[in-house]
């Protein structure tokens, strides 16, 4: 993307690191209005809740090396539910957007800052309000929740356990989700620069556009029920308890409402992240460009109505069934467009192999099978054999950690040297690549055998006919875990002792690849005047 006066946006001005406005220390980070700092402020908490969150993973793979060992039932099941807790409201669902959106939407469309910019502030503070209350739900309150991360009604209501502060937690975690999406669809609306039209968005704006529209649409949902949970346990409000008068199929609808196109909340970022990054390393524009953004659009729409197939052994009428199983096979036609875009950019492109893009094609081939997994438990007959298997865990990790994981770590290596101004060591990188594929389908494709089989999921204790697969999986996990302590290993060296990084070590076209790194607190001295596409590699091609 090229600008009118880029060579005025590029000369060399103070970082945002070192301008700390009327604040000094740590204040100038926790009161900043500053977009990149707030993105930053979310990185380092995001990936503290992820170490926490795959620690608590790893101890639930050993309890299943020896089950009725290492822990008892209880314990499990809490460690069950705080791990999905804090993968899924702390760290899947906030990741991308509040770093990544953040800290470069407001670049790629030549702004200076986010619309709201104390609004945002309030975003991130609510966020660490909210993940403050759900810890200390584990050391209040009779101990810590057991329900799993959906609280399924009725259980929820009767446990003893401290399952309403948790709750009160998620819904101050869903109000942050709200300012944040609010925020970013103002900001894309409203400041983007001269010439930045719609058909010239980055597809990493036109995804955080489109998940935005669903955190402000969908998140209520999940906050009513989630207050009806909270009015249940303290004033005996019969609205999801049966034995009150409540009906449970209720509360399954109504997370579920949420709950579903909270996947693609989760995922379409790292779409947005992948359709920016395979054209920079196939050196040319991306295939169907129009194609891939309205899929997203597309995505988020039909992908909030699909909730029901959550639900096909509830007992909900055959009608409903049919109509959300077509539907599930329906919301697969825009993400096979942006799968087929992505292969067809690379194909016969300049192809540089970088490890932003190998992170990339691992999301490609992994979120595919879960793609093909998803729609196999969507058929009506295979699911009534599938639901609630580990099967779904299996198509679930495929999907979410395959898909949004991968594209958070591509993220990670495409705009490390922006935001920090270094670069890590692509060698290691490559390596802690192979380590974490060959780990992650070791695991989780042991999943899908068990599920296969009949493993229930949930259970802290299997049958002598699972072992196997069991400890093939736990082994899996090892491999995986080598693989991120090797990748975050050599982003931190690289943080401190990497070497200085070009404002555009990779070849980038859109605009955060033509102000300097890291970038200057306004981003840009002068507003750019856009003339072309966020994917025109005429001038990369001419420069080699």
């Amino acid at each position: 993307m090229t600008s009118t006066g880029a060579m005025e946006s590029i000369r060399p001005r103070i970082s945002f690191y070192e301008d700390h406005g009327k604040y000094r220390g740590i204040l100038s980070w926790i009161l900043t209005l500053d977009h990149k700092r707030i993105g930053l402020l979310y990185f380092i908490f995001v990936m503290a809740f992820f170490f926490s969150g795959v620690v608590l993973g790893f101890f639930m793979r050993l309890q299943m090396l020896a089950p009725g060992t290492i822990m008892k039932p209880q314990t499990y099941n809490s460690l069950f539910t705080l791990h999905g807790i804090i993968m899924i409201f702390l760290v899947v669902i906030p990741a991308i957007p509040t770093i990544f959106g953040n800290f470069f939407l407001p670049i790629q469309i030549g702004a200076r800052d986010v619309a709201f910019p104390r609004i945002n502030l309030l975003s991130w503070w609510l966020y660490i309000t909210g993940a403050i209350i759900v810890v200390i739900s584990v050391f209040t309150g009779g101990g810590p929740p057991d329900t799993g991360w959906t609280f399924y009604a009725p259980y929820s209501l009767r446990t003893t356990v401290n399952v309403p502060l948790a709750v009160f937690g998620v819904f101050i975690l869903g109000m942050s989700s709200i300012l944040t999406g609010i925020n970013l669809v103002t900001t894309t609306h409203r400041l983007r620069a001269p010439g930045m039209t719609w058909n010239r968005l980055p597809l990493f704006v036109w995804a955080i556009y489109s998940t935005s529209w669903v955190q402000i649409l969908v998140t209520p949902v999940i906050g009513i029920t989630l207050i009806l949970i909270i009015m249940e346990r303290f004033f005996g409000v019969g609205v999801f308890d049966p034995a009150k008068g409540g009906d449970p199929i209720l509360y399954q609808h109504m997370f579920w409402i949420y709950s579903h196109p909270a996947t693609y909340i989760m995922i379409l970022p790292a779409m947005g992240v992948i359709s920016d990054v395979v054209p920079v390393f196939a050196r040319k524009r991306i295939f169907g460009y129009m194609a891939i953004a309205i899929s997203g659009v597309a995505i988020a729409a039909v992908g909030s109505l699909v909730w029901g197939h959550h639900m096909f052994v509830s007992g909900q009428s055959d009608f409903a069934d049919i109509l959300f199983s077509l539907l599930t096979f329906l919301v697969a036609i825009p993400s096979a467009i942006k799968v087929f875009n992505w292969v067809a950019t690379l194909y016969k492109g300049s192809i540089v192999i970088e490890p932003p893009l190998l992170f990339c094609l691992a999301f490609i081939f992994l979120f595919s099978i879960g793609g093909l997994t998803g729609l196999i438990q969507g058929a009506l007959a295979p699911n009534m054999h599938l639901h609630d298997t580990y099967w779904i865990p299996g198509h679930f990790h495929y999907i979410i950690f395959g898909g949004m994981g991968f594209g958070l770590f591509a993220a990670f290596h495409y705009w490390f040297p922006k935001m920090f101004g270094r670069m890590y060591n692509r060698k290691m990188a490559m390596r802690a690549w192979a380590v974490m594929l060959v780990g992650f389908n070791i695991f989780y494709f042991s999943m899908l055998l068990l599920g296969w089989e009949g493993m229930p999921r949930r259970y802290y204790d299997y049958l002598p006919q699972f072992r196997s697969l069991h400890l093939t999986a736990t082994f899996g996990s090892w491999i995986l875990i080598a693989g991120l302590i090797l990748m975050f290993a050599n982003l931190f060296r690289g943080l401190f002792k990497g070497e200085k990084a070009e404002d555009n070590p990779w070849g980038g076209a859109t605009l955060e690849w033509q102000i300097p790194s890291p970038p200057p607190t306004e981003n840009f001295e002068k507003i750019p005047g856009i003339r072309h596409g966020p994917h025109d590699f005429k001038e990369l091609e001419n420069n080699g």
